[in-house]
């Protein structure tokens, strides 16, 4: 209803009720691409036009919502990107681990593995002390199970006693703290993988990137009694105790969102990029978290590819914020049109099959825009340039990004009783007792006011309940 007010926690509330802290950057137009390597400087056509924000404190739960409507992460910087304003448009997927079924390749690849790490010693051996039966062969060659097929050569898992192992190899969920063997493997997959040279790696920039997280850190146990850990982790593989790879997640109340992968070259003739999203998989099989989601989808990035070869998966529209299969249907939308909602296109052939008309010339322009050819390339294009001068800022609410609400509608909603926090005060305050909060409007641009309403509108006025907006300096640097 306009004009009311969504359910807000009070400042009495906050004490007892756990809180998101978010502190608003704006909507820009970031100077390069990490997909297509494209600058804009020059070139008005390149676009890529993104919400941003930043956190030191984010409940799992929360941005789990948020990620269910474009949200992701790098370290603690927040963006949502526009799917219609941009060179690469990023699409949201996601997996059910309870559907998912490996391709004979990615069965392949976890089978090699498996053989390299306990060779043919001990598979004969193994074979002769543990035989199995007629029909126990028949069902594991027939039945693939993926949660006892990644922990077939784990070390923990083996049968005693020896035979042993040609190598022993370990998997363990830790904290996503800095250590140095974590970042040995960082610089050796930047430097050899994506080709990075040398003074664009460093320390500093894989903590900021990959070991500062906004999430807090908990569990919650499931309707089975499965406890699930809440929060950022490294899944880190181990090999004769050499760390070779690293796995990157947020575990969220239902759902393993993979933020990375990183591995050694000594492993890459193992398929470790097959073998860690199959892990991944498992785990969020395994202990319940059911859904898996391997980032951004960009369909004009030919190395972002290999994510829809793991099946069934399912694509965010971007106007509705429903989930649709990711079937040969869509894949023939992106490989058609620039940008894709399967919702506007369904009302696009209703309204010609009905006989009303083509579409309005936004719609039309949005639908039949041809898709420029991409060079390759995976690398994240998250963070706004330090340089302020190579950055385009816009407004959020006159802008034509999905999925969000329009200056209109966001003049409808009541704000006034959203949390702040500032280094003026020792409490919490509400919206409504700032100076300026009756004398500005959400239509003037750069004020206080407006920033609020960007936010809010970015993530969603239904969602104003959970968040305290954060305007202390210390608790917003970008690290």
């Amino acid at each position: 209803m306009a004009g009311t007010r969504p359910y807000l926690q009070t400042p009495d509330d906050a004490a007892a009720a756990p809180l998101s802290y978010i502190y608003p950057i704006g909507y820009s137009n970031s100077s390069e691409c990490g997909y297509c390597r494209a600058s804009s400087n020059g070139q008005p056509d390149k676009q890529r036009w993104s919400y941003y924000a930043v956190s030191r404190s984010l409940e799992p739960a929360f941005y789990q919502k948020l990620v269910d409507r474009f949200w992701r992460r790098s370290g603690t910087l927040l963006y949502r990107p526009n799917q219609k304003n941009s060179c690469c448009p990023h699409y949201t997927l996601r997996l059910d681990s309870a559907e998912y079924k490996p391709t004979k390749d990615q069965r392949q690849a976890l089978n090699r593995f498996n053989r390299h790490i306990l060779g043919d010693t001990y598979a004969r051996d193994a074979a002769r002390l543990y035989p199995r039966s007629r029909e126990q062969a028949r069902k594991e060659k027939n039945d693939f199970d993926l949660v006892s097929k990644v922990h077939e050569s784990e070390a923990k898992y083996l049968k005693g006693p020896p035979p042993a192992p040609s190598h022993e190899f370990s998997v363990t969920l830790e904290p996503d703290a800095f250590t140095d063997e974590k970042y040995k493997v960082f610089e050796n997959y930047q430097r050899t993988v994506h080709r990075e040279p040398p003074l664009k790696i460093s320390r500093v920039g894989f903590r900021r990137f990959l070991c500062d997280s906004p999430l807090t850190r908990g569990a919650i146990v499931g309707a089975d009694g499965t406890e699930r850990k809440l929060g950022s982790y490294h899944q880190c593989y181990r090999i004769d105790g050499e760390l070779v790879a690293v796995g990157v997640l947020d575990l969220l109340p239902n759902a393993v969102s993979a933020v990375y992968f990183m591995y050694h070259e000594s492993i890459h003739f193992l398929n470790p990029g097959k073998l860690g999203a199959m892990r991944e998989i498992a785990l969020a099989r395994e202990a319940g978290y059911r859904w898996w989601y391997p980032g951004y989808y960009v369909h004009t990035c030919a190395k972002m590819r290999y994510k829809i070869d793991y099946r069934p998966q399912y694509v965010l529209d971007p106007e509705t914020l429903q989930w649709d299969p990711l079937d040969e249907e869509m894949l023939a939308l992106y490989g058609k049109h620039h940008y894709v909602s399967l919702s506007r296109e369904r009302r696009r052939q209703q309204q010609l099959m009905n006989g009303d008309g083509v579409l309005d010339d936004e719609e039309a322009n949005n639908n039949d825009e041809d898709v420029g050819t991409q060079q390759e390339n995976d690398a994240p294009n998250v963070k706004p340039s330090e340089d302020e001068d190579d950055e385009e800022e816009g407004f959020l609410l006159t802008s034509d990004m999905p999925g969000i609400p329009s200056l209109a509608e966001m003049e409808e909603v009541d704000m006034g009783g959203l949390l702040l926090k500032s280094d003026q005060h020792d409490r919490f305050i509400e919206a409504s007792e700032l100076v300026i909060w009756d004398s500005e409007e959400i239509s003037q641009h750069g004020r206080l006011k407006s920033r609020i309403a960007e936010l809010v509108a970015a993530i969603g006025p239904d969602l104003m309940g959970e968040i305290c907006i954060d305007f202390r300096k210390k608790a917003n640097r970008l690290s």
